[in-house]
């Protein structure tokens, strides 16, 4: 069977995207205030040429439709700042986590960090018990919901609250406790429980590309011809199967996974071709704050340290169609969010409180 994608290429924002959509001469990504005005064909894997948007052979054109349609808001959120995406900040309840070297492993200390992100902007609250940094040791179901458990009850009465785990157990109690989303790294695919969960809550979810189910082993699994394919290819058929399974595609958002059974040449694919995810017809979640390829990058190599390539990377995410971005440094991101916006608009956004 033939399989067909396009890329969108080009990406306008501000006034030059409004006055190339009123001329008819771009298509919006996904009815955002992004427009593109060429797109690459792409078919079993060869690129058959760019051409302008406005001219997209007939027989291609069912692909367009989840590529250029507004999305619903995912778990019914609306941003802070209009026009931006949403901003998850990162809460790990754990002693070993490769950004903070545990500062919040203790309850009061990653709530006390949940309250100042939402103050600073944060849309919603990530929270983690188990680190899925490259080798980590694996953190047992119970031992899991132990630490997040006091987290997630105080937290989930001041936001929306997404609960980061691929046991099926800690997606339960954390729920029961009051989180609205499950972000799962394994799509999904480590627990036979997880769907069964998901279903019965109805739960808003997050699904990632990642080789295998085990963060322990997934860097030797980082070999792909054209990975940008392969991971798109990957979360379309496994969105496809969790539809059929009963979970609409309306609830999903996808992650590319980057860093998880990545190469920095393999990150840096997948952030400049992030709008070919849109053909997916789902919201785009990018992370990757202060990860290690930035301080490959950059020879930043304490991880707490590497504020400016995570600003610059998710800023450059936002530009090409990340619907959320999930991040540590909650405050600052919303800043350059802020800005970036007000320079594409030529005006200031109007920021949403409460």
């Amino acid at each position: 069977m033939t399989e067909r994608w396009i890329e969108p290429l080009g990406l306008l924002e501000g006034p030059a995207a409004f006055v190339a959509l009123r001329d008819g001469l771009a298509l919006p990504l996904q009815g955002g205030h992004l427009a593109f005005p060429l797109a690459r064909l792409i078919e079993d894997g060869t690129a058959r040429g760019v051409v302008p948007a406005a001219a997209i052979p007939e027989d291609w054109q069912d692909l367009l439709p989840p590529l250029i349609r507004p999305l619903p808001p995912f778990a019914g959120l609306a941003p802070r700042l209009p026009g931006c995406p949403l901003v998850m900040g990162i809460v790990n309840v754990t002693p070993d986590s490769f950004s903070d070297g545990g500062e919040t492993a203790e309850a009061a200390a990653a709530i006390a960090r949940g309250h100042a992100m939402l103050e600073a902007g944060a849309d919603i609250l990530d929270i983690g018990g188990e680190s899925t940094r490259p080798g980590a040791d694996p953190v047992s179901p119970g031992e899991e919901i132990r630490r997040i458990l006091p987290v997630v009850r105080d937290l989930a009465r001041a936001a929306p609250v997404s609960v980061d785990t691929r046991h099926a157990a800690t997606m339960a109690a954390a729920l029961e406790a009051g989180a609205e989303i499950v972000n799962d790294i394994t799509a999904l695919r480590h627990d036979g429980g997880a769907l069964r969960v998901v279903q019965a809550a109805a739960a808003p979810l997050v699904i990632m590309h990642m080789p295998g189910t085990d963060p322990r082993s997934m860097q030797a699994e980082a070999r792909y011809g054209d990975v940008v394919l392969e991971v798109a290819r990957f979360l379309r058929d496994r969105v496809a199967t969790l539809q059929r399974l009963g979970i609409p595609r309306a609830r999903i958002a996808i992650d590319p996974g980057i860093g998880f059974g990545k190469t920095m040449e393999h990150n840096l694919a997948l952030l400049e071709r992030l709008p070919l995810l849109a053909g997916i017809g789902c919201p785009v979640l990018v992370g990757l704050s202060r990860k290690r390829f930035l301080g490959r990058l950059t020879g930043i190599e304490a991880a707490g340290e590497r504020l400016v390539p995570s600003l610059a990377g998710a800023l450059f995410a936002a530009s090409r169609g990340a619907a959320i971005l999930r991040v540590h440094d909650v405050a600052e991101t919303f800043q350059a969010l802020a800005m970036w916006r007000a320079a594409a608009a030529g005006a200031a956004p109007a920021s949403r409180t409460g």
